[in-house]
């Protein structure tokens, strides 16, 4: 499944091209103070370190669980703009990763998410843990 076709996701209208994730500024996802909600930023930032995750281990699509084990993010600027995903994980993370799936079959990769509009000026920065499972 792609990103984009999932049904939340396809609410807030979050756009896909060559594989970076975005968000317009549109009136149904300003807040109080007309920038983007906290709510909007969050569901980019979180679609974003799935769909890392998928680009990540595309030999587990299919063959795995992922489940969102925690999140955390940390807004800095106003959303004026359209704002971009962009997504990293440290190597030797995902070195460990490996490891521990190929041991037990499942395991955690925390995948960092900085949300930045088209000035480049970051609005948020997030980090979520994932734990996946075999099924």
């Amino acid at each position: 499944m792609k990103a984009t076709d999932i049904p939340f996701v396809k609410y807030v209208d979050i756009k896909e091209e060559n594989n970076e994730l975005s968000l317009d500024f549109k009136e149904n996802l300003l807040n109080h103070i007309n920038t983007i909600h906290a709510s909007a930023q969050f569901t980019l930032a979180e679609t974003k370190s799935g769909l890392y995750l998928q680009s990540l281990f595309p030999e587990l699509v299919g063959k795995v669980v992922p489940l969102l084990r925690d999140a955390q993010i940390k807004y800095k600027k106003p959303a004026e703009e359209k704002i971009i995903a962009t997504a990293s994980v440290d190597e030797e993370a995902v070195a460990k990763f490996k490891s521990q799936f190929e041991k037990k079959g499942r395991g955690s990769l925390e995948i960092r998410v900085n949300i930045k509009d088209i000035n480049d000026i970051i609005t948020s920065q997030a980090t979520f843990t994932w734990f996946v499972q075999a099924l």
